[in-house]
């Protein structure tokens, strides 16, 4: 193993996660251990791979292992130890030359999808190996898709942007009688998927917001492929101006920090998201109208938020609750007794809840 310069060595650090390149960086391949690997990993050390890249997809395997698991444990704690992992697991790098060429034995040619999630390159650069491994998933699930029977079609996330792999939240939009056909927002569109559907139901104008860039180009080229290029994206931080007679969101579910930017559509630190949605309703909701909020109780299950808790800041926000739409999960995950959260995915409930501003609110937020 040698030292390893990344700033000598002209390759810069590219990250879409928010990481730190490792202040201590070393050459390895295919001679390196697992063992040995997890050791100078768990120390802080970055490896830097130029071996076979076969053999550095079984290395980070091995090493991901040997991280354990807090299956079992209470959420927090499991947080922690998915931290540490990607930590650790992160560590493992491999070079790129300029124009995204994987310069490793049997590499895989990884240009067009680093390119969606970097952009253009005419540098040499260094990245995770686990963070490429995600940009290739993503790129193969922006390629292939992801079926919506609401829709008769698919959508096509892009890196960074979740994908609603979760269909019954998507069900729930689709089968609640419309209040209105003439106007609707979408507030966080991401994919644009819950606009589309409204969209495939007949509501004439619709307006999708996101305060990510990213997810707006996503949600405009499926709109462009769907044969919906009328519908309106806006990138601002929730509401559009004006008033709409229903207005729809689908919030983050969990009120924990989010570690990466695709968390941020599973994780609401502070539940600043759904708070800011609800407080702000009443300036934006037409008189009779309805809002529609599609939220798990995964969070009441783990002990994040209570019913109550919920309940009381609607009240707060001089909301009335006209009716709820339930739903259990089918996704893979809620089956699975592998998945640390299985016991709470086990018993989960998705709703949309019918909301409408028949009160003033006590204390309303300024936008």
């Amino acid at each position: 193993m040698n030292p390893l310069s990344i700033k000598d060595g002209g390759r810069r650090w590219l990250t879409t996660v928010d990481a730190t390149l490792p202040g201590a960086v070393v050459s390895v391949d295919d001679g390196i251990t697992a063992d040995e690997a997890y050791r100078l990993a768990s120390a802080g050390t970055g490896l830097a791979w130029h071996g076979d890249f076969p053999n550095a997809r079984n290395l980070l395997a091995a090493m991901s292992r040997r991280c354990g698991s807090a299956a079992g444990k209470p959420f927090q704690d499991q947080r922690n130890h998915q931290a540490r992992r990607a930590s650790v697991l992160g560590r493992l790098l491999v070079p790129l030359d300029p124009g995204h060429v994987l310069p490793l034995r049997r590499g895989p040619d990884v240009r067009l999808a680093c390119t969606e999630a970097y952009g253009p390159s005419e540098t040499a650069s260094l990245v995770s190996l686990r963070e490429l491994l995600g940009v290739v998933g993503a790129h193969e699930w922006r390629v292939k898709g992801v079926e919506i029977p609401a829709l008769g079609a698919k959508i096509h996330p892009h890196h960074g942007v979740f994908s609603p792999v979760r269909g019954e939240y998507v069900d729930l939009v689709a089968r609640t009688p419309l209040p209105t056909r003439e106007l609707a927002f979408d507030i966080g569109t991401g994919t644009g998927v819950l606009a589309a559907v409204l969209a495939r139901r007949g509501v004439n104008r619709v307006v999708a917001t996101d305060n990510e860039p990213r997810a707006l180009a996503c949600a405009r080229e499926n709109f462009e492929r769907l044969g919906f290029p009328g519908l309106e994206t806006l990138e601002t931080d929730v509401f559009p101006p004006g008033r709409a007679p229903l207005i729809v969101c689908n919030p983050p579910w969990l009120p924990a920090r989010a570690r990466t930017p695709l968390e941020r559509a599973v994780y609401d630190p502070g539940s600043r998201m759904l708070n800011a949605f609800l407080d702000r309703l009443h300036r934006h909701l037409e008189p009779g109208g309805e809002a529609w909020l599609i939220l798990s109780d995964l969070a009441e299950l783990l002990g994040l938020r209570t019913r109550e808790q919920l309940l009381a800041t609607f009240e707060r926000a001089g909301l009335t609750v006209l009716g709820r739409e339930d739903t259990r999960p089918v996704h893979p995950r809620a089956a699975d007794p592998s998945d640390p959260l299985h016991a709470a995915r086990a018993k989960e409930v998705t709703s949309l809840w019918r909301l409408t501003t028949l009160t003033a609110p006590a204390a309303p937020a300024p936008d």
